[in-house]
């Protein structure tokens, strides 16, 4: 039986550099790899690890993967203006820099951007022609950050709003629903689609974690997008238990008002427990349940049509377990991996007060996004 679940995957994006430009003494560009960690957390042993956990635990055999072409620059206007890609570009030959905030980039880093953005829309397209039931995209450098006009937090090109427009463009879709679990507030798409209702975007996140101090709970959209942004702060150490509770609270509820065509999933794992740029305490089984639940979405309201964008992430012992368990569950396949972090993490788990707390808050958020 032919694979139900395509992942979208090519090693030129872990050649993409955010800091090291030299690999020993040679420069790194052309043939050289960058090394494997530069000093930033972005780094690609956490998506390289995860590729072959999968291969190693014949997960991979399960699934059909795939590469894809650079996404064109016709795709790339219809989200970015000429001004930036052109300063992108133009940085990117000269051997790289950095033109946003935390945003550093290498040599020929403008082109594997392209290649990330491109993995996003072909992973939506091959989900919207029925070519799988369900997608994931390995898009590394990731996306959900990066404003129109500049990149911000490791993010050079706006993967998922790429992806939206070009399946817009070619297919019609009138609504699409962005659900982002990564530990980071999703400002790029949230910026992009504020002022439209053809997208629904929807973000839980670390409070105050990236952008530094922001919370995001009164930013609704604006326009014709009022209603259509929903924003899910969540207490630092607010751990499975509460993605959960505002997956049922808030997130179904949007869904199941919205009724989306398609959804897509900015998939970070930078929530992990382990992970070091967030203190959110979940594990690989959450992510099973997050997939799980966003899967029964999807059952409902788009005959099962949705895509993982892969997003942060930066604890490279432990997301590639995270990554395997949303694997197997869009795939419906169990492999005889065992995290051997689980019963750590799962003994981190926050106390009853805090819980009670978190659970307060999310029960207004979801009273107030009936309004």
């Amino acid at each position: 039986m032919d694979p139900t679940t395509g992942f979208f995957h090519d090693e030129r994006c872990l050649w993409h550099s955010t800091q090291g430009l030299f690999s020993l003494v040679l420069p790194v560009g052309n043939w050289v790899q960058p090394p494997a960690s530069a000093g930033l957390a972005e780094s690609p042993e956490s998506k390289r690890r995860a590729v072959s956990l999968m291969q190693v635990s014949g997960l991979a055999e399960e699934i059909k993967i795939l590469s894809a072409d650079e996404a064109t620059t016709e795709d790339l206007l219809r989200v970015h203006p000429t001004s930036y890609l052109k300063e992108f570009e133009k940085l990117s030959a000269a051997g790289g820099g950095e033109l946003g905030v935390t945003a550093p980039f290498g040599p020929g880093s403008f082109d594997i951007a392209k290649l990330s953005a491109g993995l996003a829309i072909q992973a939506v397209e091959s989900v919207v022609n029925g070519t799988f039931k369900n997608a994931y995209s390995m898009s590394r450098p990731p996306g959900h950050h990066c404003l129109a006009e500049k990149p911000m937090g490791f993010c050079l090109l706006a993967n998922i709003a790429l992806a939206i427009e070009a399946a817009k463009a070619k297919h019609g879709i009138e609504r699409i629903a962005v659900v982002d679990w990564d530990v980071h507030h999703g400002n790029g798409t949230q910026s992009i689609f504020f002022e439209r209702s053809d997208v629904l975007t929807i973000s839980m996140h670390q409070e105050g974690c990236f952008p530094p101090g922001y919370s995001g709970g009164d930013d609704i959209g604006k326009g014709q997008g009022e209603g259509y942004n929903i924003n899910v702060p969540l207490l630092p150490g607010g751990g499975h238990e509460v993605y959960e509770y505002a997956m049922k609270r808030v997130v179904m509820p949007a869904l199941n008002r919205y009724k989306p065509e398609l959804i897509i999933v900015a998939s970070g794992y930078d929530a992990g427990g382990f992970d070091p740029l967030g203190r959110m305490l979940l594990h690989s089984d959450s992510y099973r349940m997050l997939t799980e639940t966003i899967m029964s979405a999807a059952d409902i309201h788009t005959n099962g049509k949705l895509v993982l964008v892969h997003e942060g992430g930066y604890a490279e012992s432990n997301v590639p377990f995270c990554v395997h368990a949303a694997i197997e569950t869009l795939a419906q396949k169990n492999t005889d991996v065992i995290d051997p972090s689980l019963v750590m993490i799962e003994a981190w788990q926050p106390n009853s007060r805090v819980l009670a707390l978190q659970k307060e808050m999310l029960d207004e958020i979801g009273m107030f996004h009936k309004l």
